[in-house]
């Protein structure tokens, strides 16, 4: 039986704590096994997220469609979420699906696909910074953070790239070729997420269709025109991945590693600024 999402984020909160004090301690080995167990933890809260959002769908009313005007697949309304989401509970629910750092545009698309209602990218120009201070100033109190993708070299603020924090750090490290393996695995997320909604009985929505048509007209072998088939999209993707990965995950280890070693709790989330280091030289 899945576990409830509530038991799965007091797990995630234990194991946040374990972490500090394993990190603190310089513990490696404890520290490894911690993160192999929120590696665990989060791919269940997230795939009871995506249940959730299946279950909370706005059914079909039943009426049938006039002869010979049956509706296309493509046209059926996606699950809805809760009316009121906040805005980065919305962020949250599509970069869950993406599966790696993502530009606000790429977001707001992901998130209309799939749950038929927008998100204007005007309301992301300020959620980092108000996670950020939020994090300063209340520590792991929220079972996720939207925060920084990193850069690989300067281990600062990736430009224009949200991401979120329950990922491990390598995930959000942006290396040469992490911004190719991040559009296929967001291709494969979005393919994923809609086998997922076709299997609970609900046809991914056009907005979807054309989202995954995006990514399948630059991955080679994954689209052959008409509506593309997720599980080729699939294929395709962890084809190509398979390229380029070793080298990126690499880059992305060994920055991590670095940063690990030379960054802060906050400086991990958001990355290394001038407004940092000030905070840390006391400069006023």
């Amino acid at each position: 039986m899945a576990e409830p999402i509530e038991e799965l984020e007091a797990r995630l909160a234990e194991l946040r704590a374990r972490l500090r004090e394993a990190n603190r301690a310089r513990d490696t080995a404890a520290v490894s096994r911690v993160r192999a167990e929120m590696r665990i933890a989060e791919a269940a809260w997230e795939a009871a997220l995506a249940a959730e959002s299946a279950e909370a769908g706005t059914p079909t009313d039943g009426a049938e469609p006039a002869a010979g005007a049956a509706p296309r697949p493509t046209e059926t309304v996606p699950p809805r979420p809760p009316e009121g989401v906040p805005v980065r509970e919305q962020v949250h629910q599509a970069l869950a699906i993406l599966g790696a750092p993502a530009a606000p545009k790429l977001i707001s698309a992901a998130y209309q696909a799939f749950f038929a209602e927008p998100l204007a990218t005007t309301k992301l120009a300020s959620l980092r910074r108000d996670e950020e201070r939020s994090f300063t100033s209340q520590r792991y109190s929220r079972p996720y953070y939207i925060c920084a993708a990193l850069t690989h070299d300067r281990l600062a603020p990736a430009r224009g790239l949200l991401a979120v924090s329950s990922w491990p750090l390598e995930r959000r490290i942006i290396a040469p070729l992490s911004p190719r393996t991040d559009f296929l695995t967001h291709a494969i997320g979005a393919a994923e997420h809609m086998q997922r909604l076709t299997a609970a009985g609900h046809p991914p929505s056009g907005e979807a269709w054309r989202l995954l048509r995006r990514f399948a007209f630059n991955i080679p072998g994954a689209y052959e025109g008409g509506e593309p088939d997720p599980g080729q999209v699939i294929s395709a993707a962890r084809q190509e991945a398979a390229v380029h990965q070793g080298t990126d995950d690499s880059q992305r280890q060994s920055a991590a590693a670095r940063a690990r070693a030379q960054l802060n709790d906050i400086q991990e989330l958001f990355g290394v600024s001038s407004l940092h280091i000030l905070r840390d030289t006391g400069t006023s």
